[in-house]
């Protein structure tokens, strides 16, 4: 009788194993990433008012800092390390009636000083350590031009 328990939990044992191994999972990031916005940014229309953007002349981007740690990161050099996005909202925040109608959003941001925009919705690795982001936020209309009135967006920065 001992022997036929010995044997059957033997073949549970490596159909466990066998399972473990055939089952996809998904592997946590072990860590933390802060991040800590800055300073607001300011849209301003171009003279067609058609577009209204931080780039645009009198604008300004919008700052955050991104705090990343992450243990395996650091053993295993760059591998399960956080990466950063800033996609681009679907409407204003606040805006008169009429300004959300046809309009099209766009974001790009920069880390670390870089001059090169890098959109929004593409997510850029980070290694540990901290990092500066600049985002810009660029809404554009088409047909017609923005109503006048106060006009608010929101960018949400992700680090997963």
């Amino acid at each position: 009788m001992a022997g036929k328990r010995r044997r059957n939990s033997r073949a549970l044992l490596a159909m466990a194993a066998l399972a473990g191994l055939c089952f996809p999972t998904q592997a946590a990031i072990i860590g933390t990433c802060t991040i800590v916005i800055g300073a607001s940014g300011t849209m301003k229309p171009n003279p067609a008012i058609n577009i209204f953007g931080s780039k645009q002349a009198g604008g300004s981007s919008a700052g955050a800092t991104i705090t990343a740690s992450s243990l395996l990161c650091t053993i295993l050099n760059l591998i399960d390390c956080f990466s950063v996005s800033a996609p681009a909202p679907i409407a204003f925040t606040s805006a008169p009636s009429g300004g959300d109608t046809n309009v099209t959003f766009a974001t790009v941001f920069r880390l670390d000083g870089s001059g090169t925009d890098i959109p929004g919705s593409s997510p850029q690795r980070v290694i540990n350590g901290t990092h500066t982001m600049q985002v810009d936020l660029t809404a554009t209309k088409s047909p017609g031009i923005f109503p006048a009135g106060s006009y608010q967006g929101t960018v949400t920065v992700r680090c997963e």
